[in-house]
């Protein structure tokens, strides 16, 4: 295992100990809330994607009309190219803060911050 800190120069003037960042209480709370973030929406996503082929597969009932001649498959469906632009906008949002939150770690580590 590699016990040296492993340096990056930033703007080719600072020097960054990403190791020191690691262990940071700082960088260990961006992970949980990150974490905390993309695990249960990936759940999610992954659910409500595998749905549609599962309950076309193994039952009739989607098959049952919603409007129409519009099936309950097709809603489903368009429900999950909704789902996906919907879950998209929100992590690319969410990324925006996780990358200042990053940002604001490494900044603090250069200042010699030594949380």
């Amino acid at each position: 295992m590699n016990t040296q800190p492993i340096k990056v120069e930033k703007d080719n003037k600072e020097s960054i100990d990403f190791v020191k960042v690691e262990e940071s209480k700082e960088f260990k709370s961006f992970m949980k809330s990150k974490k905390k973030f993309i695990v249960p929406w990936t759940i999610f996503f992954l659910i409500f994607y595998f749905t549609l082929p599962i309950l076309t597969s193994y039952t009739t009932f989607l098959n049952s009309s919603f409007f129409g001649d519009i099936s309950w498959v097709w809603v489903f469906a368009i429900a999950q190219f909704v789902m996906t632009w919907v879950l998209c906008t929100l992590y690319v949002r969410k990324a925006n803060r996780f990358d200042e939150m990053a940002e604001d770690i490494i900044d603090e580590q250069i200042k010699g911050g030594n949380s």
